[in-house]
């Protein structure tokens, strides 16, 4: 028989995290320990990875359905709340043997680069130049739109597209009746996609934004919550994006993120995915089962090195891709406050 016992973590940024959504100094995450009677010596963590302001199952009993999914850990993988999902698929399945998990190959990451003032935004990106990336994710829509693009032009000067991609992710920061405008000055860059330039919920603008974009859009808000592999496909029916990207503790899990990729397939529609600020722990879940799809395009795992008090681990970042590194190993998370 399995038993689970979750606690709350919170992760310190090193910095003040700016989206065009707001602006964090930390984040509050949880984690569960799951262990088997058959196996009383192992022990395995996993991350239940809620995003408060953004996860679909943001609420005020999120603690109390914790505790009944630990009370039950096999039900907790059909649980209604993607985080949970998330944690108990990490938690319950083996991670699958793979020349990352040995320490023997990375996964190719872009550079991530956090909204600031100018001056900031321009030294970010340097040093993600300098660190060898060559796909670099800027976030746009928190400072002036004049700015961002001098920004791109400088860049531009110095790399053509093709020895450097530039994606860009607007947080649905821009409306329904701009974008088109954005878009068309934002073209002349060589923009490989721009994820969510409109906010969630508007599939009729959104459809027509993808129908006559310049460039390439990705979804990434609009596929918050849990949704059935029919209701994903009705939704990506609608839309046609060109990409999308895929977080899997906020969009059902593992086996949902498989369902959208495998729709996506059918209909041309390119993914990668991205971490939505997790841990090391669930850092190393979402590692894992990339690795296990041989995945090559770069994909966006690099936010391990935000925080201060993150918890130690096998991962690291060698240059632009993310490594977990044989002869590193995990911190002590036995005297964390657990609850049962």
């Amino acid at each position: 028989m399995k038993h689970a016992e979750w606690c709350p973590y919170r992760l310190d940024f090193t910095f003040n995290a700016v989206t065009s959504r707001q602006s964090m100094t930390y984040k509050d995450t949880y984690f569960i320990r799951v262990t088997d009677d058959a196996r009383p010596n192992e022990i395995t963590y996993a991350e239940c990875a809620l995003f408060k302001g953004l996860s679909a199952e943001d609420c005020a009993d999120y603690e109390k359905q914790l505790s009944k999914a630990c009370a039950s850990p096999e039900d907790a993988l059909r649980h209604p709340f993607s985080s949970i999902r998330f944690g108990f698929e990490q938690a319950l399945s083996p991670s699958p043997v793979s020349s990352w998990s040995a320490g023997k190959s990375g996964i190719p990451i872009n550079g991530l680069v956090w909204m600031g003032d100018k001056a900031a935004m321009r030294r970010r990106i340097a040093e993600k130049l300098d660190a060898g990336f060559g796909v670099l994710k800027l976030k746009i829509g928190g400072i002036s739109f004049e700015d961002e693009l001098d920004l791109l032009d400088s860049v531009r000067r110095t790399f053509s597209s093709d020895a450097l991609e530039i994606r860009l992710d607007a947080n649905g920061h821009f409306s329904a009746a701009e974008a088109p405008g954005i878009l068309a000055r934002l073209a002349p860059y060589h923009i490989h996609s721009i994820e969510q330039p409109i906010a969630a919920g508007q599939p009729e603008a959104m459809g027509r934004l993808c129908r006559y974009t310049p460039i390439p859009i990705a979804l990434d808000e609009e596929l918050i919550g849990l949704r059935s592999a029919a209701d994903a496909r009705v939704l990506l029916e609608e839309i046609k994006p060109q990409y999308i990207i895929l977080k899997p503790s906020l969009c059902g899990g593992y086996r949902v993120s498989d369902d959208y990729i495998a729709i996506a397939g059918d209909m041309g529609i390119g993914w990668w995915a991205t971490s939505a600020l997790e841990s090391n722990v669930g850092l190393y879940g979402l590692g894992a089962w990339l690795a296990h799809k041989g995945v090559d395009m770069p994909q966006g795992l690099g936010t391990g090195q935000l925080y201060s008090n993150n918890i130690a681990s096998p991962l690291e970042l060698r240059g632009s891709a993310l490594w977990c590194g044989p002869g590193l190993s995990w911190g002590n998370m036995e005297g964390l406050p657990w609850r049962s």
